[in-house]
């Protein structure tokens, strides 16, 4: 079996970078800008894009670990492949939502989608938003999941007869295939509720946000990534030698869709609705032109190690499941942290973050990939 790739420092930073924006996000969902120091508010407001840097990092890392194969003329052993998600996912998800139902104070909120779904990572594509919203968050690891079941048998049967203009094409219309899907429900769901004088941010979340079916420029962009780098290394290494160039255009490009993005919540009419049809593959191709800098020779993203970064990448599966907990805990424990004022309600949040996260990687995460590492070996041998 072919060996994973090492591991880089960039990715590290902006792995860190995308679970501290999502926790920023979700702090900011709950308290408001009250919690938050002033310059972290506009960051704070625009953390749910740490998801889909998210998405992008996992479509490079495992389309890379898929494709690497067919370059020394084999095919991925699907069934290890398989295996090795279920050891890196579930023992965490599992443990998680065992105390959801073991411990009603766990829950941020009072009720749950029914068990089925998360069972099925189907939480996504059925949610009721407004009655259920407890550990919706789940709903990117839903995506991911789906991901991880449909790559490996799309690029078993792509590679039977391999094919630039194909691959481009399937790229292509899986990208038009959302911005169509998405304005579609726009402007046949979402606007005649605003019309009507409703509320659509809920039908917003569940009909465009949440489902996987919309939500696939993120993984994508990072599958493009891992291609081009796999099987066009010519282009890779001259897109290597233009770090801070291709840096310059990610962030060009994501601030743009900021722009598209900038009320999300009144997207209906105006400029901001092409964010909903066009926003989320203009912000995937820029979040995929920043990975694609932290992985050049002279980007400064990959020849500096941010102080933390590997410790806060490392944690970012736990800390991503368990931090809204966290923040409804808090509230809950110590209400007088708030009141002391924002500085000791962040600290203590943050310490009770890499504390509960560290100890479900330490007890849950690490022995089962470690487990998984064995296994690995004894198939290599």
């Amino acid at each position: 079996m072919t060996q994973s790739a090492p591991r880089a420092p960039g990715l590290d930073t902006l792995r860190s970078l995308a679970i501290v924006s999502v926790i920023v996000f979700h702090v900011y969902g709950f308290h408001g800008p009250d919690t938050l120091p002033q310059m972290l508010q506009p960051a704070a407001r625009l953390g749910w894009m740490g998801v889909d840097l998210f998405f992008v990092l996992s479509g490079y890392l495992i389309g890379s670990q898929l494709m690497r194969p067919y370059v020394a003329g084999e095919r991925p052993q699907l069934w290890a492949f398989y295996r090795n998600r279920l050891y890196r996912v579930l023992p965490a998800y599992l443990a998680v939502l065992a105390l959801y139902y073991v411990l009603p104070v766990w829950r941020e909120e009072t009720r749950l989608s029914p068990l089925w779904e998360y069972l099925t990572f189907t939480v996504n594509l059925f949610i009721d938003y407004s009655a259920n919203g407890a550990f919706s968050h789940v709903w990117s690891l839903c995506v991911e999941e789906h991901f991880y079941l449909l790559l490996p048998l799309i690029l078993l049967l792509m590679m039977r007869r391999p094919s630039l203009r194909r691959t481009v094409a399937v790229l292509a219309g899986l990208v038009l295939f959302g911005i169509c899907l998405r304005s579609f429900i726009l402007f046949h769901w979402l606007r005649p509720l605003e019309t009507a004088g409703h509320g659509f941010a809920i039908p917003y979340l569940e009909r465009i946000y949440y489902p996987t079916y919309s939500r696939l420029d993120g993984l994508l962009a990072g599958i493009t990534l891992a291609l081009v780098k796999t099987f066009r290394p010519l282009w890779w290494s001259a897109l290597a030698k233009r770090g801070h160039l291709l840096l310059v255009m990610g962030v060009g490009l994501t601030g743009a869709a900021i722009w598209l993005f900038k009320d999300r919540w009144q997207s209906v009419f105006g400029v901001q609705a092409w964010g909903v049809a066009v926003g989320f593959p203009l912000l995937s191709a820029g979040l995929g032109l920043v990975v694609a800098s932290a992985l050049s020779d002279n980007c400064v993203l990959s020849r500096y190690k941010v102080p933390g970064a590997k410790l806060i990448a490392t944690l970012a599966y736990s800390l991503y499941l368990t931090h809204k907990e966290l923040i409804h805990l808090m509230d809950l424990c110590f209400p007088a942290l708030a009141r002391a004022g924002m500085y000791p309600w962040l600290g203590a949040f943050a310490a009770c973050c890499l504390v509960v996260s560290g100890v479900l990687y330490v007890c849950v995460e690490r022995p089962f990939l470690l487990l998984r590492d064995r296994r690995r070996v004894r198939s290599t041998v």
